[in-house]
């Protein structure tokens, strides 16, 4: 079975009907189900149909803009110290759009390796999970959690690698998510 992951959208938007290829405007205020998020864009099921909604749109379905490419080459970066509660702080700024919660407090950041030379910009490595295996929203979660680790003063590269083991469970919230949850 598909998960789909309901949405209203905040704005008229875009979209592209499947398979036919019309070009439409979704009406704000219209729930979709995003069933599908992959190269950029969505595909989401409203009005009876499906439509492919360009990534450079995520902002009417209330997610960072993105358009599936690699970002654009970037200044250089200080050299300036990375600590590792910058990177956790910085994470806790990036939420999954299913739950109003933060990526740190859900408990899916495993792991955050900074390599930092001497003389030159630090390398980010995170290690986390999503709540279910089959999220539509991997790739834009992973995005959005590497766009926030590169804001860090400092960081010049990052990767964020997700990993399924051990699998994600309730527990690994903290005890403040629970609680907004309704968990505890």
């Amino acid at each position: 079975m598909q998960k789909v992951i309901n949405l209203e959208l905040g704005r008229d938007c875009p979209a592209v009907q499947l398979p036919t290829g019309n070009t439409v405007v979704l009406p704000a205020g219209s729930t979709v189900g995003i069933t599908e998020a992959k190269d950029g864009a969505y595909v989401v099921q409203a009005l009876g149909s499906q439509f492919r909604i360009s990534g450079k749109d995520a902002d009417a379905l209330g997610l960072e803009p993105w358009d599936g490419r690699e970002e654009p080459s970037r200044p250089p970066v200080s050299a300036a110290p990375v600590s590792e509660r910058q990177v956790w702080d910085a994470l806790r700024t990036c939420y999954d759009p299913e739950i109003p919660l933060n990526i740190v407090d859900l408990g899916l950041v495993y792991g955050v390796g900074i390599e930092q030379p001497a003389d030159g910009p630090a390398k980010v490595a995170v290690k986390m999970t999503l709540t279910a295996p089959g999220c539509p929203l991997a790739a834009v979660i992973a995005h959005s959690a590497r766009q926030r680790i590169l804001a860090v003063p400092g960081v010049q590269d990052a990767e964020v690698e997700i990993v399924w083991d051990p699998p994600w469970n309730p527990s690994m919230m903290t005890p403040e998510a629970r609680l907004q949850l309704g968990l505890d």
